[in-house]
């Protein structure tokens, strides 16, 4: 006779049918859904049942990154199938109200910021590709390579800000400054970036020696929030990948200091990852990638432009193309399993392993979506008519 453990985690499972799969446990194969099974989930433990009420993110995350559950078949196939039932997860949000709401105070923000990106310049460029872009790509054709959609990713944002030589370009959370870089390079701008990673900066300022653009590019630790005080003005300004980092309560201070340095008519890009409706936010990914993580809806970020006199000129959805990215990084991260787990260990590897795999998962299953907004500071008739593709 099974016991009551075996019982609930097999009967919790039951509720992710939609497609056949087996559970192994003590020795003992359970069958869920219909038909022959398409991938194994192999517990080497039992997963404590209070657990998997409070945040089945949380308990299952842990599992696998522990070892105590294993996957046979591809990973991503796997959470393609139970991320994609979600509505299913439990979550006890008055438990975890500390982890999911955590403080947006800049103290607090540059820990959490600092927490994902400062793990070390060498471990991000064993997975990203040469330009050390760490944000969607855009892949014209199916055979693009990784490097190749990030160069069309900025590509297209440079054409989307309608730059002009000796424009002043400002980059909200400018990473490794490949756009910076590329839009001085390319179209003669004037750019600065801000960040709050010192390994980000680090490598930024090395590379902005190297292509002799010291007269054309800077990079700054600064918090967003410090822009309004800084006397400064730009023609445009773009922002990739880093919204998701200010909170819920923040976004409208993120506006604000935008229009703030801003020129009248000039062009904001804001580049993140959205939602369809305002979700708190995953237990597992706030609790081991990227704490404080928020992540927008669509239409609330809309609603904050136009309540502060910005007119949208253009929004695209390149979902499937994060879900493409992903799926490059992921084999990346694969091909350097090895030397990753050298460096970082085994239970980081398999954590960060299954971020990116769960990653493209949420992608591909419209859970979350990636969007870019376009708009003016103001009214802008100088433009021209024609769209920049």
């Amino acid at each position: 006779m099974k016991n009551m453990t075996d019982h609930f985690i097999v009967s919790f499972l039951q509720r992710f049918d939609h497609h056949p799969f087996d559970v192994t446990l003590h020795g003992e194969t359970h069958h869920i859904g219909n038909g022959n099974p398409v991938f194994i989930v192999n517990l080497k433990e039992d997963i404590d049942s209070s657990k998997l009420l409070t945040s089945t993110s949380l308990a299952l995350g842990e599992a696998y990154m522990k070892g105590d559950l294993e996957i046979e078949g591809d990973l991503f196939h796997a959470l393609d199938h139970f991320l994609g039932q979600m509505d299913k997860f439990s979550t006890d949000r008055t438990r975890l109200k500390k982890l999911i709401f955590s403080s947006q105070s800049k103290k607090n923000q540059e820990k959490e910021v600092t927490y994902h990106y400062d793990m070390g310049n060498d471990f991000y460029s064993l997975w990203l590709d040469e330009t050390m872009s760490y944000s969607c790509g855009y892949f014209k054709t199916e055979t693009d390579t990784l490097y190749e959609a990030q160069c069309n990713k900025v590509e297209r944002i440079l054409q989307k800000l309608y730059l002009k030589k000796d424009m002043t370009l400002l980059d909200i959370g400018c990473g490794w400054g490949y756009l910076l870089i590329r839009a001085a390079k390319e179209y003669g701008v004037k750019g600065v970036g801000i960040t709050l990673s010192r390994e980000q900066k680090k490598r930024f300022e090395e590379q902005i020696e190297a292509e002799g653009l010291g007269d054309k590019v800077s990079v700054e630790l600064m918090d967003y929030r410090d822009l309004k005080d800084q006397g400064r003005t730009f023609d445009r300004i773009v922002s990739v990948g880093m919204l998701e980092h200010v909170g819920r309560e923040n976004y409208e201070l993120f506006v604000k200091n935008g229009s703030a340095v801003l020129k009248p008519g000039g062009l904001m890009l804001l580049h993140y990852i959205s939602a369809l409706r305002e979700y708190p936010g995953d237990p597992w990914i706030k609790k081991y990638i990227f704490p404080g993580g928020m992540i927008p809806s669509l239409r609330e970020m809309i609603h904050l432009f136009s309540e502060h006199q910005f007119y949208t000129l253009d929004v695209e959805s390149l979902r499937r193309h994060y879900c493409q990215t992903l799926l490059h990084w992921e084999q990346n991260f694969r091909d350097h399993l090895p030397e990753i787990e050298a460096k970082m260990g085994a239970e980081f590897t398999r954590m960060w392993h299954l971020y990116l795999s769960g990653c493209a998962a949420t992608f591909h299953n419209g859970i979350i979506d990636l969007h870019q907004i376009l708009v003016t500071k103001g009214v802008n008739n100088e433009l021209p008519l024609t769209r920049w593709y």
